[in-house]
C-alpha cells in the first residue's frame, strides 16, 4: 500500500468454512449473518448482496460530500439501488454492476455532476474502477 497516512477504520469479519454456504461474524458482534449461494434455497444472504449494500451506502456518503462542496442540499428521499451480478464466461467468474441513482427534486445536470464526483471519491468505486464493468443510471 502506498500513501496511507491514517487508517480510519478496519472492518474485521470471520467467515466459517462453507464460504457461500457458511456464516460471517464481525469482531464487534454487530454483524452476525448466515450465508447462502445466490439462487439457492438457503436462508442467508450472499456476498453480492452484501457488496451491493456496502457500495450503495458508501456511494450515498460520497454524494453527500460532493453536495456539501457544491453547497447543494440533498433530498431526504435520495436512494441508490445497487445491482451486482455474479457472472460466468467460459468457466471464469466475474462481477459487473449497476448503480441506479434517484435524487428527486434536483435538475438532472446537477445530479449527473454529483454522481460523477461521488464515483471519483467513493472507495468502492475506486476499488472496482478498471476491474469490473460499472454502469451508473440516473432514475
Amino acid at each position: 500500500m502506498t500513501g496511507i497516512t491514517k487508517v480510519l477504520y478496519t472492518g474485521k469479519t470471520h467467515t466459517s468454512s462453507g464460504g457461500r454456504d457458511g456464516a460471517a461474524h464481525s469482531d464487534d458482534g454487530r454483524l452476525d449473518i448466515k450465508l447462502s449461494s445466490p439462487g439457492s434455497a438457503g436462508t442467508g444472504t450472499n456476498p453480492e448482496q452484501l457488496f451491493a449494500a456496502g457500495w450503495s451506502a458508501c456511494f450515498i456518503g460520497a454524494m453527500g460530500l460532493a453536495a456539501g462542496k457544491m453547497k447543494i442540499k440533498l433530498p431526504a428521499d435520495l436512494a441508490v439501488d445497487a445491482e451486482v451480478d455474479l457472472c460466468n464466461a467460459d468457466g471464469a467468474y466475474f462481477l459487473q454492476a449497476r448503480l441506479n441513482v434517484s435524487v428527486p427534486g434536483l435538475e438532472p445536470e446537477v445530479v449527473q455532476t454529483l454522481v460523477e464526483a461521488a464515483h471519483q471519491t467513493c472507495p468502492y468505486s475506486k476499488a472496482t474502477r478498471g476491474n469490473i464493468d460499472v454502469v451508473i443510471n440516473l432514475v
